[in-house]
C-alpha cells in the first residue's frame, strides 16, 4: 500500500507556523539540489515526496526539481521508488519529462517518461469531472472560502495500491481516495464526526454516496 498527500491549498497564510517551516524547509531542500537532505526528510515523512511549496505558486515538487537540475540517475529513481510520481504537472502544465527535456537532460528522459502500472476506467476525463464535482459538492462553502486545487487522477495509475490524502482547510478533515476494480473509492471524514465518515463510489458515468459503511472497513486511514 502507498499512501500519499495531495496538497491543494494555495493560500500560505493558512498554514500553520511549525508545519509551514518545515514545508519550506523540505522545498528549499529540492530547490537547491540537497538530495541527502532531502531523501532524510523522506525517511521521516515519507508522504510528502510529491508536495510543492505551501502556496503551491509554482507547484515544482521534488521530482520536477530534480528534472530542472539534471540529478543524476540514481537520485531520480530513488525518488520514484520514494512514490514521486511522474505524471504530476506543474502549474503551467509541466511533467518532469516535460522540464527535463527543456533543459536538455537527456539521461533523464526514459527514466520520468510516466508508466501506467493500471488505467483508469475511460473516459477518464469524465471520471476525474465527476470526481471533481463529488468534492465541490460534499465540501460545501470550504472551496468557496478558500481556494483549493483540486486533485488528478492520473497519480492513481502509477501503482497497484495508490491511496492519496486531499486535506480540505474548513472541513477540518478530507478525502481519501483510491481505485479498486474501476471504482474510485472515496472517504471523506472530519475531526469532527463520530463515525468513520461518508463512502463514495466514482465512476465515468457520476458519482453516488453510499448509504452505508463498508464492511469491514478499508485501511483508509493510512498515515498522512
Amino acid at each position: 500500500m502507498i499512501g500519499m498527500e495531495w496538497d491543494g491549498l494555495t493560500d500560505r497564510e493558512r498554514y500553520g507556523d511549525w508545519y509551514l517551516k518545515e514545508r519550506d524547509r523540505f522545498s528549499d531542500l529540492a530547490r537547491d539540489a540537497d538530495w541527502d537532505g532531502l531523501f532524510g526528510e523522506l525517511v521521516k515523512n515519507p508522504e510528502r515526496v510529491n508536495l510543492a511549496r505551501p502556496g503551491n505558486r509554482s507547484g515544482f515538487a521534488p521530482l520536477h526539481q530534480a528534472a530542472w537540475h539534471g540529478a543524476t540517475v540514481a537520485v531520480v529513481s530513488r525518488l520514484i521508488a520514494h512514490g514521486a510520481w511522474r505524471t504530476q504537472r506543474t502549474r503551467d502544465g509541466r511533467r518532469p519529462v516535460d522540464i527535463a527535456r527543456e533543459r536538455g537532460h537527456t539521461h533523464l528522459l526514459e527514466l520520468l517518461e510516466p508508466v501506467a502500472v493500471r488505467q483508469l476506467p475511460a473516459p477518464a476525463d469524465a471520471l476525474e469531472r465527476h470526481f471533481h464535482a463529488m468534492l465541490r459538492e460534499r465540501t460545501g462553502s470550504c472551496f468557496d472560502e478558500i481556494e483549493h486545487l483540486l486533485p488528478p487522477l492520473s497519480p492513481l495509475t502509477e501503482g497497484l495500491d495508490m491511496r492519496i490524502f486531499f486535506r480540505v482547510v474548513g472541513m477540518m478533515g478530507g478525502f481519501h481516495y483510491r481505485l479498486h476494480a474501476d471504482i474510485v473509492h472515496v472517504n471523506g471524514s472530519s475531526r469532527m464526526d463520530g463515525d468513520n465518515g461518508d463512502f463514495y463510489h466514482v465512476t465515468p458515468d457520476g458519482w453516488t454516496k453510499l448509504p452505508y459503511s463498508p464492511k469491514p472497513p478499508p485501511p483508509w486511514n493510512f498515515p498522512c
